[in-house]
């Protein structure tokens, strides 16, 4: 599913984003969603999150619906 929209992001799904570093080459980061930092409902670009490693960047796919170990 794709991260273009905030009703589908919640804290505690597993995600891919890009990082601001790696928009060029499209790189993604796996990681678990701690924070929405987007407040508007929908982004072109993915909504931009933060993860639990404290890595910020745009959603480009969601993994899982929750992650219980969060």
């Amino acid at each position: 599913m794709g991260g273009t929209l905030r009703k589908n992001i919640k804290i505690g799904v597993e995600v891919n984003i890009v990082l601001k570093k790696d928009q060029r080459s499209g790189a993604l980061t796996q990681g678990v969603v701690s924070k929405i930092l987007t407040n508007s409902p929908q982004h072109p670009h993915g909504i931009k999150v933060k993860l639990a490693t404290g890595e910020v960047g745009r959603v480009k796919e969601i993994l899982s619906e929750d992650r219980s170990d969060f």
